[in-house]
């Protein structure tokens, strides 16, 4: 791999999390580390706020897990011409492929970084900051700040990405979890991506959206 991200990606503490969970659960919100389908659906719902127009828009799915994003947008209408998902693991992309394939506009891809997508009208990327295990905090702040440059490469019209929030109580925090600060990254993507950027933190969720919109 070319990615300066190389240890992250390849962290077999994350790996097995992931795995295990797409083993156990299958094809479901908890399949991908989500608690059910409320909370997965709920920020779907706030991730797909970066898109202007309904009809026929590409869109990056990084992190596409077992593609469920692409069933959402069908449940809401929405009526994308092209669908790539991408992930790290074959285990992820078989399950998407069980569940969405045939379907001519599902394109589903191993990548071994952020920057092997291809450019498309918008890239969204649902929980993938999330688990960081061992990595220390600094490292994977790099590794998302790294992460959204890329997105911001591969998307024409923009991009949204979630994270866990700061914000959350001490008592249900989690030592495996990452959670960021959701004004350094307004700012961080203020600055360096877009003047018109949308922080969301008003869903009653334990996490933050950032859209980033580019026109």
């Amino acid at each position: 791999m070319s990615s300066p991200n190389n240890k992250i990606y390849t962290s077999s503490k994350i790996i097995d999390f992931y795995v295990d969970k797409i083993k156990n659960f299958g094809n479901s919100p908890q399949g991908v580390g989500w608690k059910d389908d409320t909370a997965q659906m709920v920020r779907f719902a706030q991730l797909l706020k970066v898109i202007q127009d309904k009809n026929n828009f590409s869109i990056n799915d990084l992190g596409c897990g077992s593609g469920r994003l692409y069933k959402y947008l069908q449940s809401e209408n929405y009526n994308p011409s092209v669908y790539h998902g991408y992930d790290l693991l074959v285990e992820m992309l078989q399950s998407a492929e069980l569940s969405l394939q045939p379907d001519t506009r599902v394109d589903l891809v191993k990548i071994e970084s952020p920057r092997d997508m291809i450019l498309s009208d918008y890239t969204v990327a649902s929980g993938i900051f999330n688990v960081k295990y061992e990595v220390g905090e600094q490292e994977w702040l790099n590794h998302i700040l790294l992460t959204t440059e890329s997105m911001n490469e591969k998307s024409r019209f923009g991009f949204a990405f979630n994270l866990l929030t700061s914000y959350s109580d001490d008592e249900h925090k989690q030592s495996y979890l990452y959670y960021a600060n959701p004004l350094f990254l307004f700012d961080y993507c203020k600055k360096n991506f877009s003047k018109n950027v949308a922080l969301l933190h008003d869903y009653d969720q334990y996490d933050f959206t950032i859209i980033v919109r580019k026109n």
